[in-house]
């Protein structure tokens, strides 16, 4: 039996973190760095990814011996598109020759931070089938297809581990009262969000069970809403809610996200790791 320090140690693993570059993405990848893993930071926007892997080489510096003699590589990955998710996994597999972790965050999440003002007017009823359609290819079929690519090594090298990034909106409804301003026009966490995110549980939950012996976990991290600038009123709302009487700080998920990727979740699979700061306690 290890001791629990050697549990967390990711020295020997390769991570790839799909939405690398994101809110959360870039935080679980500097996580996954930071514990000793070479990361794979993949990411639709290749320039971003490149900029976050070079930060990551410049201040955790690798030994020339290690496989791919670098500790982080950016990627350009559109996980909508099976070649782009092929050509992603075989990077990885030519520098660093393996892949254990993969860590499925990407995702389009219709935020109401400051970049967002403006939109999500659209009701259920007038809601687009093009950004339903749009929403299904990369939540749910973006991460199949990574999922299905990422398997085949884990299945030669005979272990590995797959967490893919929910939503506490894929366990509850969404509180639609959060994002009604007064003098504004109503808007509305969309459907297609909501139906995502509950299918990625439901797809961590076939992967687990039929991966059953393969020695190859598959769990879900459920993060609760994490500030990004949101406004005033917002946040004031979303704190009312929220068993802890806040925001999450986008730093707060990182020990969950180790956890899983780590030996030290060693006897969990087909779980959900709810990190919601008591959201879904009421």
């Amino acid at each position: 039996m290890t001791g629990l320090p050697e549990q967390f140690d990711l020295s020997d693993r390769v991570a790839v973190v799909t939405g690398g570059a994101g809110l959360l993405g870039a935080e679980f990848c500097r996580t996954l760095a930071d514990a000793g893993a070479q990361v794979i930071v993949a990411d639709i926007d290749g320039k971003v990814a490149e900029a976050l892997a070079d930060s990551l080489n410049e201040a955790r510096p690798i030994s020339k011996d290690q496989a791919g003699g670098v500790r982080a590589l950016g990627v350009a990955t559109d996980v909508t598109e099976r070649e782009s998710v092929l050509e992603m996994v075989d990077a990885t597999l030519r520098h660093f020759k393996q892949l254990d972790i993969l860590v499925n965050s990407a995702a389009l999440d219709p935020k109401f931070d400051p970049e967002n003002i403006g939109k999500h007017t659209n009701s259920f009823e007038d809601l687009p089938l093009d950004v339903w359609r749009q929403a299904l290819d990369v939540n749910l079929t973006g991460m199949f297809l990574c999922c299905q690519a990422a398997a085949v090594p884990m299945l030669d090298r005979g272990r590995g581990t797959m967490i893919n990034i929910c939503s506490i909106y894929g366990m509850v409804g969404p509180d639609q009262r959060l994002y009604q301003q007064a003098g504004q026009p109503i808007k509305y966490k969309p459907a297609h969000y909501s139906v995502t995110k509950a299918g990625v549980l439901g797809l961590t939950r076939y992967l687990a069970t039929y991966y059953a012996g393969k020695n190859i976990r598959v769990n879900a991290l459920t993060p609760g809403g994490v500030y990004n600038d949101h406004s005033e009123s917002f946040v004031k709302a979303y704190a009312s809610r929220a068993v802890l009487g806040r925001m999450a700080r986008k730093d707060e998920m990182n020990g969950a996200l180790l956890y899983l990727a780590s030996e030290a979740s060693a006897y969990m699979t087909g779980a959900n790791l709810v990190v919601d700061g008591g959201w879904t306690a009421w």
